[in-house]
Formats: C-alpha cells, structure tokens, sequence
C-alpha cells in the first residue's frame, strides 16, 4: 500500500466501526423517521448521527479533505486531493423495519480515482477493506469473486430506485428476465452490501439503476480488487456516473449486459 494511503485506511476503518457502533446500539430501538425525495426514501435520527460522527472526525483529522456525504455534512472542496464519500447508513428502509441487512460505506478518492473503500455490516461484525492495486479483504482476509461463468447457475442480486412507483425506468422487465434467466435472484436493500457480496464470490453479480455516488464509491472498489468487473449498462467504464451499475465476476459480465440490454428494449 502506497504510504500516504495507510493513515487513510485506518482513519476510514475506525470511522467505519464508530458508525456501526451507533447502528448496533440504536438497532430496533426508539428513533425519529422522516422522509425525502419520495415517501418511500427514509432517513431517520441514526442515519444523521452516524453522519455527523463521521463528517466531524474528518473536519478535525483531515480539515483539507473534501466531503461527500448523503445526508448533505460536510463541503465538495472542489481542488481537494482527497475526497471521502459517505454513506452513513446503507439500507435505512431495512434498519428502519428492523431488517438486519444494513451498513456503513466509506469511499476515499485521490485525485478523482478511487483509491480506499471500506464497508462495515455492525451486525455479523464485517469489515470489508479494499486499497487501490493493493486487493481486497474481509476481516483481514483476502477476498476474490466467483469463478462461475453461466448465467444459468449466477446468483444475482438487484435494487429499486426511490422512484419506482412514478418512473417507466423501474427496473421490473429487466428483474423478470434475470429471474428466469439466473439460478437465483435477490433484492435485500443495500447497495454496499450486494457489492461487497459479489467481492467475496457470495453473488456472482448484482445490478441496479440511478445509484448515487455513494452507494458504490467505496463497494465497487471492492469488487474490482477482488478481481471482478464495475461498468455502466453498456458496458463503459461509468460507474460512479449515477446512471445504471453492473457488478459481476467478470466472467458472466458480457451475458448480464445481454440480458439487461434486450429486457429493458422491450
């Protein structure tokens, strides 16, 4: 690992863990809910303490640092070296139905490129940690995607944007295809969670429309150094663009871009 990524990865790792404390302590316990952009996207009091934790240890540790976070702490320095990008929550729906499959994602870029992603799940105590050109890791332990190469027998994974109720782009065609198609498909709420999974050779590929910079800074790292594929629905190299993400093993990337392409031109 490169020497100035190393105090990086420890300060992202103990943040990471700090959160998660908060989550597992909150955990299906009183808390405040409200909502955003649609009735269905939550944000609750956990999410914005988690964030406020994370986003005030860096102004005090790395005051030169940019921020982008999803509940709006923090500045986008614009001529900053460094950026983190933060999901203090990912999967505030689940945590909010006391469904335990939630997390926190911390991404650091340099110099526009991904470089450190670290992504803790409180509840089974896993921390996923990925260092640009350095590999990939659970509980310090090196992580490397499947080797299946069918689509027939792929376990896949999906998600729905916030505003599936009101847009044509709802994901439902291209979801009904991959179901037939695949040996089996999931849809469980966390975004950081399904890339860490397709990582770790859990998934064999996971897709998901209108994600937002950070649901994917800090998993889709992880996927590319555990030897996998990030791309756009066509195939480009976009996948911190906010348009379609395609994660996959590498070996079933091209048949999953297939599959996508022609359900969702029906």
């Amino acid at each position: 690992m490169a020497g100035e990524l190393e105090p990086l990865l420890a300060l992202a790792v103990r943040l990471a863990r700090e959160a998660g404390a908060i989550q597992r302590e909150r955990y299906e316990t009183a808390f405040t809910i409200a909502s955003k952009s649609q009735p269905i996207d939550l944000v609750t009091e956990v999410d914005h303490a988690c964030e406020a934790h994370v986003v005030g240890a860096l102004a005090r540790e790395r005051p030169d640092d940019a921020v982008l976070a999803e509940e709006g702490r923090g500045e986008d320095l614009r001529h900053a070296r460094f950026r983190w990008v933060i999901d203090p929550l990912d999967g505030t729906t689940n945590f909010a139905h006391g469904y335990p499959r939630f997390a926190v994602s911390i991404g650091v870029e340099r110099d526009g490129e991904p470089a450190i992603g670290v992504v803790y799940d409180p509840l089974l105590d896993e921390l996923y940690h990925a260092v640009a050109a350095g590999g990939a890791f659970r509980n310090g332990r090196p992580l490397r995607v499947s080797q299946e190469s069918d689509l027939s027998r792929a376990l896949l994974a999906t998600g729905f944007a916030y505003d599936k109720a009101v847009s044509a782009e709802d994901n439902l065609a291209e979801f009904g295809a991959a179901l037939k198609a695949a040996r089996e498909l999931r849809r469980d709420g966390s975004a950081a969670l399904d890339l860490c999974y397709v990582a770790s050779g859990r998934l064999d590929g996971y897709w998901e429309h209108k994600l937002k910079p950070w649901d994917v800074a800090a998993g889709g790292l992880l996927v590319r150094e555990a030897g996998g594929r990030v791309s756009d629905r066509a195939g480009g190299d976009a996948w911190r663009s906010g348009r379609a993400l395609v994660a996959t093993n590498g070996r079933i990337h091209a048949a999953l871009l297939a599959l996508l392409a022609a359900a969702g031109a029906r």
